[in-house]
């Protein structure tokens, strides 16, 4: 089980699967490696909302798949800060093949799908194919681009959306590209199908948001990446993350005819 506390020390807790991680002193987050469930426990208010806001986000950003909190052992002060996991799923239901789940007896949690019981959320997680994912990690360096492109051809030609190759090879080589004239860190390439719409997204480890700031005048060179991603995008948009940001996007075939 890794625990989330402050202060920031990292303590041993008896176990190789145990780390502590930054969080309000009152409001405890564990990670059970074995499981992937994740407990939160304590004193949610006002001043706990952003540090477990960061500690699921960050879980949910450098790993796919669907995320179990279990919020069983968790009280509030103000019945309004249990709207920060409402808050967490939308911000990564349009990340590839990500969501939050609630184990919530109290049913205190609003717009997350939750069970009363531990073992009703994990059933119902089961029974739920994990989606299909494509995952590859680069460095900031001009081959990332190439090597992104080639992960995502694949995946179009594994799921049947050969349609979403042209858009979705410009999209992610801007964000790739992005990364590497701008932050200039390791970063991770994921995609994954749900239903009839491909869902890209790139992970970096710089603060630095990417914004869309309006067309580039005509003489200049560059700007242009964000409007790309823009134009052949159903959606998209940046989400910050502890150490960094996931810039996302949703390519949809009737968006492609």
């Amino acid at each position: 089980m890794d625990r989330v506390e402050q202060p920031d020390a990292r303590l041993g807790t008896g176990g190789h699967n145990k780390t502590i991680m930054p969080t309000d002193v009152r409001c405890l987050v564990e990670t059970d490696e074995s499981s992937g469930v994740v407990r939160v426990s304590g004193v949610l208010d006002a001043s706990s909302t952003g540090t477990v806001r960061d500690a699921l986000l960050g879980r949910l950003s450098d790993r796919p798949g669907p995320l179990v909190v279990d919020v069983t052992g968790l009280r509030a002060t103000d019945p309004a800060t249990w709207d920060v996991f409402g808050e967490i799923r939308r911000a990564v239901l349009d990340w590839p093949a990500a969501d939050l789940l609630l184990c919530d007896p109290s049913g205190a949690a609003r717009n997350v799908p939750a069970w009363p019981t531990l073992d009703g959320a994990l059933a119902s997680l089961a029974a739920t194919p994990l989606a299909a994912v494509l995952t590859a990690d680069l460095e900031p360096v001009v081959a990332a681009a190439r090597q992104a492109r080639q992960l995502l051809g694949e995946g179009c030609d594994r799921w049947g959306v050969p349609e979403l190759t042209e858009p979705g090879t410009i999209a992610v080589t801007e964000m790739v590209n992005n990364v590497v004239a701008h932050a200039r860190t390791p970063m991770t390439v994921r995609l994954a199908p749900r239903d009839s719409a491909l869902h890209v997204a790139v992970r970096d480890h710089s603060s630095r948001l990417a914004a869309f700031t309006g067309f580039a005048p005509p003489h200049t060179a560059g700007g242009r990446g964000l409007l790309l991603i823009d134009t052949v995008s159903e959606r998209w948009g940046a989400t910050p993350v502890p150490d960094g940001k996931v810039v996302w996007c949703v390519l949809h075939p009737e968006h492609h005819p």
